[in-house]
């Protein structure tokens, strides 16, 4: 980020969910990416709700805290369509999924999440591709426990470096542009109307 910004993101209100959705989800808002993980605090809820309202963009709560609510936000189709494929399916089967509907897989998450966040054993994995995480760096987080990344940004890398540096580039990007509109006075559900104006139909549902 650079200096301008964060000199920009200092002067920003961290305690505002447009705020919070530009920090944390901006590649998502930009279309650059099918989901992004929200964590916000309780009462800030009602807010997100309303900018993400008739946006294109979903949202599951994973789980609530007195302090704290972590929401998975996605594109429905291009989330589909990325569990769609044929390694994504063969992680999932690996993990224990029959029901390959999307609405099937994100009951069966949330149901692990919230045990493991309650001290149940065995993280759930399969969260790297309901981020759309690529399968190579899923696998090999699985394998190497999370150990010996090549790289880590927005993921631990463990394959493709140099790709994965230009994805991040590209979402440090789009995060700036988000905060600089926000500092502009644009608020968020007119960002994301931008965005969804200038991308595929297809990618904005």
């Amino acid at each position: 980020m650079s200096t301008e910004i964060l000199e920009i993101v200092q002067q920003m209100d961290l305690h505002n969910a447009e705020t919070q959705l530009a920090l944390q989800c901006a590649p998502l808002i930009a279309g650059v990416k099918i989901s992004n993980l929200l964590v916000v605090s309780t009462g800030m809820e009602d807010a997100v709700k309303q900018c993400l309202r008739k946006s294109g963009i979903s949202f599951l709560l994973l789980l609530r805290t007195r302090e704290k609510a972590r929401y998975l936000l996605f594109r429905k189709k291009p989330l589909e369509a990325y569990l769609m494929r044929k390694e994504i399916r063969e992680l999932l089967q690996e993990s224990g999924y029959q029901d390959f509907t999307l609405g099937n897989i994100l009951s069966t998450f949330q149901k692990r999440y919230q045990g493991y966040m309650c001290g149940e054993p065995g993280f759930p994995h399969e969260m790297g591709v309901l981020l759309g995480y690529p399968v190579e760096d899923v696998r090999g987080f699985m394998e190497q426990n999370g150990q010996n990344a090549l790289y880590q940004g927005y993921w631990k890398v463990y394959a493709h470096v140099p790709e994965k540096k230009r994805l991040f580039a590209r979402y440090d990007m789009e995060k700036e542009t988000i905060i600089q509109l926000l500092s502009n006075g644009v608020g968020m559900r007119d960002i994301i109307g931008i965005y969804n104006d200038s991308m595929p139909q297809k990618a904005a549902v």
